[in-house]
């Protein structure tokens, strides 16, 4: 079997036509990108055929993002981690393990919670139990128009549909300013986490301060966490890439 083949598919999902690529055999590993991002950022992280040769990577974009759609124009969190169960339900995928940075982390703490028995062990990169002033003040500002060339044009090369795309998603980050429905994990909901769960967070996070990861830590029962210094959000694409992708994976192992 070639465990280094890539293969992209289209499924619909609860009216979504969710995107995903597979690759591999062996237990699921899920990788949820961040805001803005799309399935093929793993690939500035991981050595993904390397990867398959140890599990079922499954990249997925996630509602709205890459190459999904999003018609409804509903977005919350909580529903991409609806989407994700039914694709693992379509896959017929029970147990997995998981990395996710930023939207990809939050998701996967909704499918902690939404249902506790599936994830064996999770990585959340910059992930928070909810959305602080921080946050929210940065996610008042965002627009394409205020965005720097070089990122707009990346910001095209990740999704498929267009501009009109891009800019339904920052209105979504506009809106989850507002928002205090979606993002509202209190210890007791963290409480009932089973996975082994691995909390990644840069000291110099402007949206999610240190603070809301080591409550994450306080939390969840089964938790570690790593802290890297001179970081901030997203903390895994440069100078600690090298350490964070063989500490992820040894955590996933269990070594």
């Amino acid at each position: 079997m070639d465990h280094t083949r890539e293969l992209g598919h289209t499924v619909e999902i609860d009216g979504v036509e969710l995107y995903y690529t597979e690759r591999g055999a062996g237990e699921a590993l899920l990788l949820l990108h961040g805001f803005t991002g799309a399935s093929g950022d793993w690939a500035h992280v991981f050595d993904l055929e390397e990867l398959a040769r140890t599990y079922r990577v499954i990249a997925i974009d996630l509602r709205g993002h890459g190459r999904s759609t999003l018609p409804s124009g509903e977005f919350t969190i909580r529903r991409c981690a609806e989407d994700v169960h039914g694709l693992l339900d379509r896959l017929e995928i029970e147990r997995f393990c998981a990395i996710g940075m930023s939207l990809g982390a939050k998701t996967l703490l909704h499918m902690a919670t939404q249902q506790p028995a599936r994830p064996r062990a999770q990585v959340l990169v910059s992930a928070t139990p909810y959305f602080p002033a921080e946050a929210r003040a940065i996610m008042r500002q965002a627009s394409l128009e205020s965005t720097p060339e070089a990122e707009r044009q990346a910001l095209r090369a990740r999704h498929a549909h267009g501009d009109e795309q891009i800019q339904a998603l920052f209105a979504i980050a506009r809106g989850f300013a507002d928002s205090h429905a979606d993002m509202c994990f209190t210890p007791p909901l963290l409480s009932t986490i089973a996975a082994r769960t691995l909390i990644v967070h840069g000291d110099h996070d402007p949206l999610y301060p240190v603070e809301l990861a080591l409550a994450l830590y306080r939390s969840i029962p089964n938790s570690a966490l790593c802290v890297l210094p001179r970081s901030g959000h997203g903390p895994i694409f440069a100078e600690w890439k090298a350490a964070f992708v063989a500490a992820a994976l040894a955590f996933v192992r269990d070594d």
